[in-house]
């Protein structure tokens, strides 16, 4: 958190040179961190999308409402270039009605939420079985038990982004096991405390193979604790608006390059979120971000010599289909993207960027922020990978990628949660990020050569492989899009 003086110092800690040739007027950066830590607009721009428009799920009016919302913004800074660009959302998949009742051995409601992803059910009722944590040596032990039963999956609080992860791969293979055993339905303990729910999303791209719900934490130990003395019985009703497509938009605004206005720098974040809170942290702050530092540069008159591109995604929810449509868009011209810079896990405090297994980008991110403390060593910058933002389709296509690596508080326990809301976000902390944030896109901007060079697809593939990549592709549905050519460079003759 950076207060007062502390920001001063931090600025002026700036003044060493990344080692190029610096640009006309003076190296701008201690102007870019100062101002950010004061007073900016950048709260009263999250107070109003998350306020006013609230939880935007891609395909509802209120997503539409957000692209206006967010085009009239980038229209108020009167950035060079603003627009917007459409896409097509594959499987639509918005939150309906969704009712949860134990009927025996007595009778009360379940707190819960639909799972994205899940088809509908006007009703099934069934025998209550604890499945454990729904790893394949639980499903062995309840054997022929499954069939028929809706299914109760117990999983830990989660803590760690880690854990975060894990919840998500192991949904495929775990429905996958469950409609083998011939279950009607599965409720998924909630991963947070004190009621809390929140969308999680058991597939992309398709309807997972039988209902899911979340329930919380506390109901799923009542039924847990009831199963101990007998049987337990449940009903399970849900109707969302699922299937066909979907055509929405990315709102992009830029400043041309003075010099080589055909090379882009890219400042992303995702404009969508779902709908139980407001989308506050995940991931409206960040949208505020984008928004404070194209602000910056109009204010303060800069125009670096690669054009800065900034883009509010939507679709990312489902699949980070809106960024997607922006690579598939621009593939002609994404050898000419010099750099992905996103954001996308809340307020935490950046403690430096994940560069996706590619040393060279360490070494670009450090040059950038020389001066800043605990910033300009390369160690600071992880060469990990990881699925599930929006630099995923341009790491694919071979360009360099950097994204934000921030401390989890507060972002994941209010993660697609109902808490995900204004009050939640840290603010300064959020002003912070956003003084980083312009400190990086200036520096990638202005270098007089790019971060790190494009990919060919077969780098790609061994990157993929080395990182691990491969795995979290496989475990969301993804790796056979690469091997088709469907995502990321197009199939190899």
């Amino acid at each position: 958190m950076l207060r007062g003086d502390a920001a001063v110092v931090l600025a002026g800690l700036l003044l060493s040179s990344v080692g190029v040739a610096q640009p006309a007027p003076a190296d701008p950066r201690p102007a870019l961190l100062k101002r950010a830590v004061g007073e900016t607009p950048l709260a009263k721009d999250l107070e109003d999308l998350t306020d006013r428009v609230g939880g935007r799920p891609t395909g509802t009016p209120a997503c539409t409402r957000a692209v206006a919302w967010g085009l009239a913004r980038f229209r108020a800074l009167k950035l060079p270039r603003v627009y917007t660009e459409s896409f097509t959302l594959p499987t639509l998949w918005l939150p309906g009605t969704v009712d949860v009742r134990v009927t025996a051995p007595e009778s009360f409601p379940v707190r819960s939420a639909a799972a994205p992803a899940s088809p509908n059910t006007s009703g099934v009722e069934g025998r209550v079985v604890d499945a454990g944590e729904g790893s394949a040596a639980d499903f062995a032990r309840l054997g022929k038990t499954a069939a028929g039963a809706i299914l109760l999956v117990r999983q830990k609080e989660m803590k760690t982004v880690d854990q975060l992860f894990e919840e998500y791969m192991k949904s495929r293979p775990l429905l996958a096991t469950a409609r083998a055993a011939r279950a009607v339905a599965v409720l998924l303990q909630s991963t947070r405390l004190r009621g809390l729910l929140y969308r999680h999303p058991v597939d992309f791209g398709a309807l997972a193979p039988l209902p899911v719900a979340v329930v919380s934490r506390e109901s799923a130990e009542r039924m847990a604790r009831l199963l101990q003395h007998g049987e337990v019985r449940a009903r399970v009703a849900m109707q969302n608006q699922t299937g066909g497509t979907n055509v929405s938009e990315n709102v992009i605004g830029e400043i041309p390059g003075r010099e080589k206005p055909d090379e882009v720098v890219l400042l992303g974040a995702h404009l969508d979120s779902w709908d139980l809170g407001t989308g506050a942290e995940d991931n409206g702050v960040n949208v505020a971000l984008v928004l404070d530092v194209a602000r910056a540069f109009m204010e303060l008159g800069l125009v670096p010599r690669r054009t800065v591109r900034f883009v509010l995604f939507t679709g990312e929810e489902q699949g980070m289909y809106g960024s997607a449509g922006y690579a598939d868009r621009h593939k002609a011209e994404l050898r000419d993207h010099a750099a992905v810079v996103v954001y996308d896990m809340g307020s935490g405090k950046t403690n430096g960027f994940a560069v996706s297994g590619r040393p060279e980008l360490r070494a670009a991110a450090a040059r950038a922020f020389s001066g800043v403390p605990g910033l300009a060593e390369e160690g600071a910058h992880s060469l990990d990978a990881f699925d599930g933002t929006d630099n995923f389709d341009f790491l694919l296509a071979g360009v360099p990628t950097f994204v934000a690596d921030q401390d989890g508080p507060p972002y994941l326990p209010d993660y697609h949660a109902e808490s995900d809301v204004f009050e939640r976000v840290n603010l300064p902390e959020a002003r912070r990020n956003a003084g980083l944030a312009a400190v990086l896109v200036w520096a990638l901007a202005e270098a007089p050569q790019p971060p790190g060079k494009h990919q060919s697809r077969a780098e790609v593939e061994a990157l993929l492989k080395a990182t691990k990549l491969d795995e979290q592709m496989r475990g969301f549905g993804q790796w056979e899009d690469w091997v088709a050519g469907k995502r990321g460079f197009p199939r190899p003759p």
